[in-house]
């Protein structure tokens, strides 16, 4: 019986051959057909918006930590060479704020009602390019631009109460219970501000007729920010009602 010798190509660093191609790892997130992976780019995405939201969650609590240490700190008088006590309680307008905690409530849940549905328009566009497969004529409700709405509708309303507040007699420098409700409104506004952006960017790659699958990450990663906006605007108003 003859023998019959098998030869395989070598492998490795002295070889000729290429070892085959490992899965997984770096990348671009593209699949192996060279088509993109909206998968991959989604966790990514979420994951640097964890990454990104660290640091503003740990600036509002330096300023929890300053506003509840100054609210106790006395300062020198120096017409009297005494320590006195420059705190004034700020007469918050607490109507105008309630309706503005309302409405950042109803965009939340405005934009999660969005973030479904771009999901499930996701999820069901591979079935809709199959020829011969009809999955029906879903209607889409605009949910996106409602929030948007929302969210500049809650804006005009901080200005308001800041104008409230201003005829009241507190201003930016009255004392530094007023100047910390500035401090703490004014910068949740600016970050909020930064999440209508974020919304209207998403509103204009939708009228670019860009993949639906691309329009699902800015859509799913500005509505896991406006919660945090949404959960850190009650931080706020709580802590100004019972620490005034």
């Amino acid at each position: 019986m003859s023998s019959i010798a098998l030869k395989y190509p070598k492998t490795g660093h002295g070889g000729s051959g290429q070892n085959p191609p490992v899965p997984g790892g770096g990348g671009d997130g593209r699949g192996g057909s060279g088509s993109p992976n909206y998968g991959e780019r989604l966790r990514r995405a979420r994951l640097g918006l964890a990454v990104g939201l660290t640091p503003v969650a740990m600036l509002f609590v330096s300023f929890t930590s300053a506003y509840i240490v100054r609210q106790g700190l006395p300062t020198l008088d120096e017409r009297t060479n005494t320590y006195v006590r420059d705190w004034l309680s700020v007469s918050l307008p607490v109507t105008l704020l309630v309706v503005n905690t309302v409405i950042l409530l109803v965009s939340s849940i405005t934009m999660e009602l969005a973030r479904r549905q771009i999901t499930r328009q996701a999820a069901l566009a591979p079935v809709k390019s199959i020829p011969g497969v009809s999955v029906g004529n879903e209607r889409s409700f605009p949910w996106l631009n409602i929030t948007v709405l929302l969210g500049f509708a809650f804006l005009v309303g901080q200005w308001l109460a800041w104008r409230e507040l201003g005829d009241r007699g507190f201003y930016l420098a009255t004392s530094p219970s007023s100047s910390f409700f500035y401090l703490l409104t004014g910068s949740h506004a600016a970050h909020l501000a930064g999440g209508v952006i974020a919304l209207m960017v998403a509103a204009i790659t939708a009228l670019l007729q860009r993949p639906v699958e691309a329009r699902r990450i800015v859509v799913d990663v500005t509505a896991w920010y406006w919660h945090f906006m949404a959960v850190l605007w009650i931080y706020i108003f709580a802590l100004l009602w019972f620490a005034r």
